[in-house]
């Protein structure tokens, strides 16, 4: 019999899926491409004055969209003649092709649906997507650099790669369910990153907005004296929309201490601003804070980053259950450097170069944020998880038992008649009430465990014969049995009358009736209820004669 093959091609092998993720990156990358061209070509058509013709807004929008990947532009058409950088990103603008590339990865991975294609590994699905999107961003650059606002190479180089690679890292990760790293310390660092960065940006905001709301005057003038027919103003509100996460990410930089520069030759400050500040007329900026020393109001921003970095170190300690000291002030200090890394890239992205000369350093300085972030962490977030760490372990701290005392029954044996009188006591003592209050069953039993006082102990195997003289807690000293005597009676000897308690039922003191060296009489617990069966019989001896 001929077995038929089919070829994987043909029912979608592996080359088929690599080469659908990869239509898929640059599907996604043509996207974004067209939606920022269609938002420059509808400004283009309302403005009344077009500077250039469809070819200009064309290379505008490929510019604007190589900016929103981090790629620093270079204007040609400058008072000077001299190429100027453009390096401030507007933070708005990276969310749409980040996305894209983000659910690229994420629907090439995704096998939901129930189809038979194969599924690629997470390294594959990445690098097919990322390959695709980076043709086209290849292809954006080349087109550009004819333009008004061509591509500084280097920085296309470096960020671009970059950007478009984590966004479909992360594509990946959220089609594999978010797995977090199996040690319980790296997982419970990256959720301290990640509240701490919510924290710290959201802070950055919250006060760049109450800043900007103090000088509302200020920032309408501004904004009055940019626009001019209806396109400017959709223009310029655009503008500012889309720089809106780069004022959060500025206000972030303001509380942790260093500020932000405001052109090479001053820096702003919770202490105050220092120096001669290059501002361009802007809306923005006009919340900037005013020349001179600070005062408490610019103070009160270091809650910010003190607020983040409690509730970093809160996170960290909450987690950290049965961690010793050492782990979790690992754990804080690696969520206070992977704060600050995150914080060092939103820096180096919000800020950049506006220009030469006096403009080439505008916004935070990246190191310098992330540095802060680090020593924030370190000094504040360290010592809150410990802190919150011991108070856990004291929450949970089982409360300690009281010990229960055993409860001890007192029998009292009658002395005397029934059990023997020990020589040198004359009084015998009562019967206890809870000897008394006990069936006769179970008396027979206690009597057995609980000795009467004065008793004196059987000697134990190794210890000194009968025939040695052996000293009484009374402080009177029993004789010795005299040979050939009864066992079961005697001074010093308790007589067992009943032949139901100890030994031998038969009458015998404390003898073994099967003959064993080991024998102990507490070693077994004697039942007077149990009939004692009787020994067997003992062959008479054979006659001498």
């Amino acid at each position: 019999m001929t077995h038929v093959t089919e070829h994987p091609l043909v029912q979608g092998g592996r080359s088929a899926a690599l080469a659908t993720a990869c239509v898929r990156g640059g599907v996604a990358a043509g996207l974004g491409l067209g939606a920022l061209a269609v938002l420059v070509i509808a400004a283009w058509i309302s403005s009344p004055y077009p500077d250039s013709g469809a070819g200009g807004a064309l290379h505008l929008a490929a510019g604007l969209w190589l900016l929103a990947h981090g790629v620093d532009l270079v204007r040609t058409d400058t008072l000077s003649g001299l190429p100027a950088p453009l390096g401030v990103v507007p933070m708005l603008l990276v969310a749409l092709p980040v996305w894209l590339v983000h659910r690229a990865a994420r629907d090439t991975l995704d096998t939901s649906d129930g189809g038979d294609r194969p599924r690629l590994s997470t390294g594959a699905a990445v690098a097919a997507v990322a390959g695709g999107y980076l043709l086209v961003a290849a292809a954006t650059v080349a087109y550009s650099g004819s333009g008004p606002l061509p591509a500084d190479l280097i920085t296309a180089g470096l960020w671009l790669p970059a950007v478009v690679v984590g966004a479909a890292g992360t594509g990946a990760w959220t089609a594999l369910g978010r797995p977090l790293p199996g040690q319980r310390q790296a997982a419970a660092a990256l959720r301290a990153v990640g509240l701490g960065l919510v924290t710290l940006v959201g802070g950055g905001a919250v006060a760049a907005a109450v800043s900007l709301a103090l000088h509302a005057r200020q920032a309408q003038a501004a904004y009055t004296g940019l626009v001019g027919e209806w396109s400017g103003s959709v223009t310029v509100l655009l503008l500012v929309l889309a720089l809106l996460p780069n004022m959060a990410v500025w206000g972030a930089a303001y509380g942790l201490g260093p500020g932000f520069t405001l052109g090479t030759g001053a820096m702003a400050t919770p202490l105050g601003l220092a120096g001669d500040p290059a501002v361009p007329p802007f809306p923005l900026l006009a919340a900037l804070p005013a020349e001179g020393r600070g005062t408490w109001l610019h103070w009160a921003v270091v809650a910010v980053p003190l607020a983040a970095a409690v509730l970093q170190g809160r996170r960290v300690g909450r987690s950290a259950g049965n961690w010793t000291a050492r782990d979790t002030s690992l754990t804080a200090l690696g969520a206070a450097w992977g704060c600050g890394a995150a914080v060092a890239v939103l820096a180096g992205a919000a800020g950049g170069p506006l220009g030469t000369g006096r403009l080439a350093a505008f916004g935070p300085v990246w190191w310098q944020a992330g540095a802060a972030t680090v020593l924030w962490g370190a000094c504040v977030g360290v010592p809150v998880s410990l802190g919150v760490r011991a108070w856990g372990r004291r929450a949970l701290r089982p409360k300690r038992k009281q010990k229960q005392k055993p409860v001890s029954v007192s029998v009292s044996v009658v002395a005397g008649a029934e059990s023997g009188a020990v020589s040198g006591a004359t009084d015998a003592p009562a019967p206890s009430p809870a000897l008394s209050s006990v069936p006769a069953a179970l008396k027979g039993l206690l009597s057995g465990l609980v000795p009467a006082p004065g008793a004196v102990s059987p000697p134990a195997p190794g210890a000194p014969g009968a025939g040695q003289t052996q000293p009484h807690p009374s402080g009177t000293v029993p004789e010795p049995a005299r040979a050939g005597s009864d066992p079961g009676s005697g001074p010093g000897i308790d007589p067992d009358p009943d032949g139901d308690r100890y030994g031998d039922p038969y009458g015998g003191g404390y003898t073994d009736p099967y003959d064993d060296s080991g024998f102990e009489p507490y070693d077994y617990l004697p039942a007077a209820w149990e009939p004692a069966s009787p020994p067997p019989p003992v062959p008479p001896a054979p006659s001498a004669d």
